[in-house]
């Protein structure tokens, strides 16, 4: 792991995403010398949280979050296999963390996100099984978020024809949430990918899913809503 990577797994585990702040520090900067002046109180401490961001990375290690990966990896904009479409946002993820089949990523270039409600009819459930299974078996990847309801569905429905999908969490790989979906994101592992912007052993918080919506919108080509609420 270079120097870029670990720089970056460590603002992974004290900077939440969506930062248009950080991100840019970070594109214009570099990863290291960011990193090197949060620790050295370079920032004034008012400054985007800077204070509590230097606080927070004086109570970890790097060799702590390295042994929680356990056979996950990392992806960084630097990466060969990081998906382009991820620098379209106003703040691209430090990196990702991948559980699973790491070559899904070169094909994620064609890719269908399917989200909706987490409570759907079963006609919603068929349309989305559906639709997924179709697309995976026409070479697309199914994108979606492992929740309950159509994001199930999508998932399942590609898994049916053993195509790829990709599930972003809003959670670490390790403790990936909801729980009772803990057998179809083991299938997943196996055929796909997991893909969240936290680091393995995070827990879900609700803001957590709003921030990892932009992903899964940047990662789809077409998204495709079923049966989704007016709120949604």
């Amino acid at each position: 792991m270079n120097e870029d990577e670990k720089s970056r797994l460590m603002l992974l585990a004290t900077i939440e995403g969506n930062s248009k702040f950080w991100t840019r520090e970070v594109a214009e900067k570099g990863a290291p010398e960011v990193l090197d002046r949060l620790i050295k109180n370079g920032y004034s401490p008012n400054s985007h949280s800077a204070e509590k961001i230097a606080r927070h990375l004086s109570r970890i290690s790097l060799n702590q979050i390295q042994d929680s990966m356990n056979g996950a990896f990392l992806i960084t904009p630097k990466s060969p296999d990081w998906p382009q479409q991820l620098n379209e946002l106003a703040a691209p993820p430090f990196g990702l963390i991948g559980l699973g089949k790491r070559r899904t990523l070169e094909s994620i270039g064609a890719s269908i996100g399917i989200v909706g409600t987490r409570n759907p009819t079963p006609y919603g459930s068929n349309v989305a099984s559906n639709f997924a299974g179709s697309l995976a078996q026409n070479g697309f990847v199914v994108v979606s978020g492992g929740a309950l309801g159509i994001d199930c569905c999508a998932h399942a429905g590609a898994l049916a024809v053993d195509g790829l999908t990709v599930s972003v969490l809003a959670s670490g790989v390790f403790k990936p949430y909801p729980a009772r979906n803990r057998e179809l994101f083991s299938r997943i592992v196996e055929g796909g990918l997991l893909l969240p912007e936290v680091l393995p052993m995070v827990d879900a918080v609700p803001y957590r899913f709003l921030i990892r919506n932009r992903l899964i919108a940047a990662l789809s080509r077409g998204l495709l809503v079923v049966e989704a609420a007016h709120r949604s």
